[in-house]
């Protein structure tokens, strides 16, 4: 609050300024004490605070019970946000706060994906959903919304962090999702929330959408896309970075190649990302609230591990998998289904592709 009110002193600045002081002594001493303040004259002179805005912020707050102004003391303020170079001192969170505290992964990628590009998104946020990880994304068309869609689809929890005021519906064609988020995960800016959409607050917004997350997953992204710089904030906190895959020809997939190339993680399902995530990070973890909590995929026995074995993330024909097997048709397509059902493979034209590994 104590930002949008002031003029003259940046984020930083105040930041300091907190590290001496709590947010009441801070707006006590800039209504009536400034040169009580360790700041330089010159920095005195630029000072200006306007009171009424922090009422402002006070009064939305009070309007309804899923208004939340969350500093960096606040026991709901995002935990891996306060561990960036630059964390927002105050953000505003509209829907269940509570969903800040739980592990995230940030989803980005282009606002003009492909077909494919979308599907993919929504199921691999699905699927990391059902693992207990929370969805972050920007909120933005194209990739964005279909990770969030993915993971509310499947009553899982998403967090959009966007680059307007939470009470600012951006794009405009995103209004259900936008109530979707509010009722069943949140939205959280540093932003007034009115502040309405301006071009510049969309990059400085990437920092917090993977200062949030535990790593960032790049889905589809041509080479000067924005999801980029996301990627590259997530490699300056010291964040996991992933990529997927697409044809080596098509544009809209190079940005995720180069990432590649310069050691992102490629990732075809989610227990790509699980098994990238330390041991120690999975404990500590477990130490925030329960429920959601991550859940890694269990390498018990495998149901019909030799034909399970003979299934490839590429289409894989019945005829091969029956030769593969050396047992009847009718028992191979009874044990597919069952590796069907229980989602280690899926039917597709042609064949079957498996889904995860074991």
């Amino acid at each position: 609050m104590v930002v949008g009110a002031t003029s003259g002193l940046g984020p930083a600045r105040i930041r300091q300024l907190l590290t001496h002081m709590d947010v009441a002594e801070l707006s006590q001493r800039l209504q009536g004490d400034l040169a009580s303040l360790p700041l330089s004259s010159a920095q005195l002179s630029r000072l200006a605070y306007d009171p009424a805005k922090v009422e402002q912020a006070l009064a939305w707050r009070e309007r309804q019970a899923n208004h939340h102004i969350l500093c960096c003391s606040d026991p709901l303020y995002p935990p891996l946000l306060k561990l960036i170079s630059d964390p927002p001192p105050v953000v505003f969170v509209k829907g269940r706060a509570e969903t800040c505290l739980y592990p995230a992964i940030a989803m980005v990628g282009s606002r003009h994906a492909s077909a494919t590009g979308l599907q993919t998104a929504s199921w691999l946020a699905a699927e990391l959903s059902r693992l207990g990880f929370v969805i972050s994304s920007g909120m933005a068309a194209g990739i964005d919304g279909a990770a969030h869609c993915g993971a509310l689809d499947v009553q899982g929890l998403s967090l959009a962090v966007l680059g307007t005021g939470v009470d600012c519906i951006y794009p405009k064609g995103h209004g259900r999702l936008y109530h979707a988020l509010v009722d069943k995960g949140c939205v959280m800016s540093e932003y007034w929330p009115d502040t309405q959409a301006f071009a510049g607050n969309f990059p400085r917004r990437n920092r917090i959408i993977s200062g949030i997350s535990l790593g960032t997953l790049v889905v589809e992204a041509a080479r000067k896309s924005g999801s980029l710089i996301t990627a590259r904030m997530a490699l300056e906190q010291g964040r996991e970075v992933f990529a997927v895959p697409g044809h080596i020809l098509d544009e809209q997939h190079q940005g995720c190649h180069d990432l590649l190339q310069s050691g992102a993680k490629l990732v075809t399902c989610a227990a790509d990302i699980v098994e990238e995530l330390s041991t120690l990070l999975l404990c500590q973890l477990e130490k925030l609230p329960p429920s959601p909590q991550i859940r890694a995929e269990r390498s018990s026995q495998l149901p019909f591990a030799s034909l399970l074995a003979s299934v490839d993330y590429e289409t894989t024909s019945l005829d091969r998998l029956v030769e593969h097997s050396g047992k009847p048709i009718d028992i191979v397509l009874e044990q597919l289904l069952e590796l069907e059902l229980q989602g280690w493979v899926a039917q597709v034209p042609g064949g079957y592709v498996r889904l995860k590994r074991n």
